[in-house]
């Protein structure tokens, strides 16, 4: 008779998301990357989350690919056993059957509820070139009217749904939000390592609104003392006006503690001198106190009406408070 192993299989505990994900077939493995097929039952999932401004969010993929160092979706991973932090860039989930989902579930849009898509992974990271989940996604959307859609990307890739993006705006409300922590391509490229250059996503924003795609930046997570000095914050603020941007917003890092696990030996190593301060802040908390984030509302606030922005979608930026005069330099915290 065949001895029992001391140890049940792992298989055999999980449940859920994390079991479907076990049972995943790889798709294509590149660079340290693996990608792995996703069996899902819902697409559409109701936010509960009362600082969001969406009541829906839609992500094609799990996981992203772009490796930005401070993310704060890391968690999601867990929901599939995955507590290492640096999974969350190297297995990619594609979600199966999207578009046929979405089908189904769009009836449960109320008129007035957003759609969010691209909350807690990019819909256009390096595998929707191949797979194309987002854009089966788009094609749907493209038969439905009178919805409210937000689509949040630091990729250029956007710029190959146009045409789709254009024929939805005929009949629905839509913001695409590109996401522009820093103009310096050396700083991006430590902090967001596989994703494309600031100035192409800027170059994307003005496309999209020359195509008549309301288009605008978000610019956040603003790191202390590392994005936030006000000049560089300013060179956001004016490209994102040149570019005919119709809205600029910004919010302070949060920083989880699946996030801080990678984020923090990364500030350490590149940001040594702010490391401490970073642990300090964050030892009991995943927000920075309210204080930084006036003082950032309100430079943003002076700094839109400096370049003209009018920020034409409010509802997604956090309410700003009454204009002060800015200090010389941001303090740290």
């Amino acid at each position: 008779m065949a001895s029992l192993p001391f140890l049940p299989q792992s298989e055999s505990r999980l449940i859920g998301i994390a079991r479907i994900a076990a049972a995943g077939e790889t798709l294509r493995q590149g660079h340290d990357v693996e990608y792995f097929t996703l069996g899902v039952k819902s697409l559409l999932n109701r936010c509960t989350s009362a600082r969001m401004p969406f009541t829906w969010t839609i992500n094609p993929y799990r996981g992203c690919e772009f490796a930005c160092k401070y993310c704060y979706a890391r968690y999601t991973h867990e929901f599939m056993e995955m507590r290492d932090g640096v999974e969350f860039e190297q297995k990619i989930y594609v979600k199966q059957h999207a578009a046929n989902l979405l089908r189904q579930e769009l009836r449960q849009v109320k008129p007035g509820e957003e759609i969010a898509i691209g909350t807690a992974t990019d819909p256009y990271q390096p595998a929707e070139r191949k797979f194309e989940v987002t854009r089966a996604i788009m094609e749907e959307l493209a038969r439905h009217s009178d919805l409210e859609l937000g689509i949040v990307t630091k990729s250029n890739l956007v710029l190959r749904d146009i045409d789709l993006l254009q024929q939805i705006s005929k009949s629905n409300r839509v913001f695409v939000n590109l996401t522009v922590t820093t103009l310096d391509a050396e700083l991006a490229r430590r902090l967001e390592p596989r994703a494309p250059r600031p100035d192409l996503r800027i170059d994307a924003v003005r496309e999209l609104n020359r195509a008549g795609v309301n288009a605008g930046v978000i610019c956040a997570p603003v790191l202390p003392g590392i994005t936030d000095a006000p000049k560089s914050l300013e060179a956001v603020v004016r490209a994102t006006a040149e570019a005919g941007g119709k809205y600029i917003f910004a919010n302070p890092l949060f920083l989880k503690p699946c996030s801080a696990a990678v984020f923090l030996p990364f500030v350490e190593k590149e940001f040594p001198h702010l490391l401490e301060t970073y642990q300090k802040r964050y030892a009991d908390r995943a927000f920075l106190p309210k204080a930084y984030g006036k003082r950032l509302s309100e430079l943003m606030a002076k700094l839109r009406a400096k370049y003209g922005i009018r920020n034409s979608y409010e509802r997604y930026s956090k309410k700003t408070h009454p204009v002060l005069a800015a200090p010389a330099q941001m303090d740290l915290f």
